[in-house]
């Protein structure tokens, strides 16, 4: 059996399959031997691509070049995906002006690369009791980054942890 799953030529074991030839025409039921037989007159493979019918439906094509086409095929539609990361920025409540001001360029420079960006605030110790400090720090950022980035998931305590998500706007066509 090969990497895909598929099972060719001598690596099919069932006794009778039926048979569709390159061309797309039903051969009709016929015992392994026989379909292998045609396959090789013809100088192609016998490729299983049915194997749970009954009986298993095989294909008579060329592999190699089936494998080929099959490989350019994911290769052109990974070329369109587009992945999206989660970036995380972290603070604490106490955090000084300039600093929040940095931490807000890297959260415009996340979204602008299109990923999503989680933005945490820590607690530490007896800062648990003011998480209205880190929820206005959520909201201030939230509100300095809104021409770029939408709230995702809004400013919400996870242990010792405020956590909220951006997403990057997208641009309206």
């Amino acid at each position: 059996m090969s990497k895909e799953g598929y099972q060719v030529n001598e690596g099919i074991r069932a006794r009778e399959v039926r048979v569709v030839d390159a061309d797309n025409q039903q051969l009709g039921i016929m015992p392994l031997r026989e379909a292998l037989r045609l396959a090789e007159e013809r100088n192609l493979d016998l490729v299983n691509v049915a194997p749970n019918a009954k009986p298993p439906v095989c294909r008579i094509m060329d592999y190699g070049k089936f494998k080929y086409e099959q490989s350019k095929r994911e290769r052109e539609s990974r070329k369109y995906q587009k992945v999206v990361l989660l970036k995380e920025v972290r603070m604490t409540p106490n955090i000084d002006e300039h600093d929040l001001n940095v931490k807000l360029k890297n959260v415009l420079k996340f979204l602008s690369e299109g990923s999503k960006v989680k933005v945490s605030v820590r607690f530490r110790g007896r800062e648990i009791t003011h998480q209205n400090i880190g929820q206005e720090l959520l909201e201030r950022l939230a509100k300095s980054a809104e021409e770029h980035a939408i709230v995702e998931r809004a400013p919400k305590l996870e242990g010792r942890h405020m956590v909220m998500i951006l997403a990057p706007k997208q641009p309206s066509a």
